[in-house]
């Protein structure tokens, strides 16, 4: 059984530490944007429709 015990709380020590990793990575890149962590997209605005009206031509011959 302290196999067992062992095997979990070494993957609950490795879940922590990537969660801890997780959180400063997070904490770094609002830091850096200044802003948090939402709105750090690097898109700004909607992409607007092209101009004029798109022409589909048919492929002829070889």
């Amino acid at each position: 059984m302290d196999g067992v015990a062992d095997e979990a709380s070494a993957e609950d020590e490795l879940k922590r530490k990537f969660r801890e990793a997780l959180d400063r990575k997070r904490q770094a890149q609002s830091d850096r944007n200044g802003k948090g962590a939402r709105g750090s997209s690097k898109i700004h605005g909607t992409h607007e429709a092209a101009g004029g009206k798109r022409s589909f031509r048919r492929k002829s011959g070889g």
